[in-house]
């Protein structure tokens, strides 16, 4: 699926509302879904992926083909309305799983707390879907975006940049000799937590080693989820079970009655082949971690381990270009708030851009670009820090600590306004 007419940004078939183009290295999740937030205002951009995109088509059967094998995501209720404003939510919303309430605690202690939507009067906590459904559709949507043009298979050796733009030099993996280029305004790089263009712009890191591994996977429980979250802290480390759809429809639909879950479950570094390889050995470590709060565990899928590192771009904004994504901050996966964090920056950014455009002014103004960056620094900080409490203020093994963490947990369930706080900032709707 290579453009074959890279070096051309200005071949539409459908207007943009101005001539300056964007740039975005990197294809995943969050760049796709920057460049449908771009297309939304009306600004074209030339989206580069260094793999292979597989090929898809609108009538692909939608059953899924692994019933048990797949990784997950969890969507804030702010995530879910940027996806609802650019048009796309009716077409995600097959596979997404709504979750109604929200159960804190930890393995044999007294604290324990709980997230209701009816008291907090919301249609729900966000929604948990599969990484693979919602990589699909947000390519497709992609590629039948007349404002965006897509080129996988694309290396990124190079960046420079002008006093009114930024030149991108890539090649073809396997096709060194055939180097081309891409001119733009802006530079916006989503290309990951090792990501090239950072490296290429000389911007460092800051990194912490959690000396953790995230076990990422599906199981299967004989009790329904009810669009139940469960997060739970024990000795073998701190876990997550989020409810999923059923393999044949819409988990939304009151008469469904979903059993498969998905599972984050943090453990020390070193100590996850076991629970890799040995099928009987996760489910028995997971029911004893939870007891019967989900009902037996009954079957688990493949499952991927993934070590768990804080990489904190030092800046975000170079002249005319941009640091997103895990590129920008790849955070510890306990809150769920990593993805989420993104698509906030990116939808702020859009409408930056949007603006820009709207005045007739430079969308890769530095001025404009260090301004977006300023603007994120407040959510960041506080999403970052927040990560980092939990983490460690529920792996901490000093029995004052775990005493003041479960008192914090009964305050938080006991005390008023605390929750209505609390989960306006765990939805995204205030940041």
């Amino acid at each position: 699926m290579q453009n074959t007419n890279a070096t051309s940004l200005t071949v539409k078939k459908k207007a943009a509302i101005t001539e300056q183009q964007v740039l975005i290295a990197g294809g995943g999740h969050v760049g796709l879904s920057f460049a449908l937030l771009l297309a939304h205002h009306g600004i074209a951009s030339t989206l580069l992926e260094k793999n292979s995109y597989p090929t898809i088509s609108p009538q692909d059967d939608r059953t899924r083909s692994h019933y048990l094998d797949s990784r997950n995501t969890a969507l804030s209720r702010r995530t879910v309305q940027i996806y609802q404003e650019i048009g796309l939510w009716d077409e995600l919303q097959s596979h997404a799983c709504r979750i109604d309430a929200v159960q804190i605690s930890e393995q044999g202690s007294f604290g324990r707390a709980q997230l209701n939507k009816a008291d907090e009067q919301v249609e729900s906590f966000g929604q948990v879907m599969e990484n693979a459904w919602l990589g699909r559709k947000l390519l497709l949507a992609a590629q039948q975006e007349p404002l965006i043009s897509i080129i996988d298979n694309a290396n990124v050796i190079a960046v420079e940049q002008q006093p009114d733009g930024v030149t991108l030099s890539f090649s073809y993996y396997g096709e060194e000799e055939h180097e081309q280029q891409l001119q733009a305004s802006l530079l916006v790089a989503c290309d990951g937590r090792d990501s090239t263009v950072r490296q290429l712009l000389d911007i460092g890191t800051t990194t912490y080693d959690y000396q953790q591994t995230a076990i990422v996977g599906v199981v299967e429980t004989d009790k329904p989820h009810d669009h139940v979250a469960i997060e739970r802290f024990s000795p073998a480390g701190p876990l997550a079970v989020l409810p999923l759809t059923d393999p044949d429809g819409d988990g939304n639909e009151e008469y469904q009655q979903g059993y498969r879950r998905s599972v984050v479950w943090v453990c020390p570094k070193g100590e996850e082949t076991r629970y890799l390889e040995d099928d009987a050995h996760f489910l028995a470590t997971l029911q004893g971690a939870f007891g019967d709060r989900a009902g037996t565990f009954v079957n688990a899928g493949r499952r991927g381990a993934y070590p768990l590192t804080r990489v904190l771009a030092d800046k975000q904004v170079a002249g005319r270009c941009v640091i997103m994504g895990n590129a920008a901050h790849t955070l510890h996966p306990v809150a769920g708030q990593g993805f989420n964090l993104c698509m906030r920056d990116a939808h702020v950014l859009a409408k930056m851009l949007s603006a820009q455009v709207l005045r007739g002014e430079d969308i890769g103004s530095p001025a404009l670009l260090t301004r977006y960056e300023k603007a994120r620094q407040t959510d960041q900080k506080r999403v970052i820090r927040f990560c980092d409490a939990v983490v460690h203020g529920f792996t901490h093994p000093n029995p004052a600590i775990k005493l003041a963490r479960n008192m914090a947990l009964l305050a938080f369930d006991k005390l008023p306004n605390i929750k209505p706080l609390v989960a306006n900032y765990a939805m995204g709707l205030k940041s």
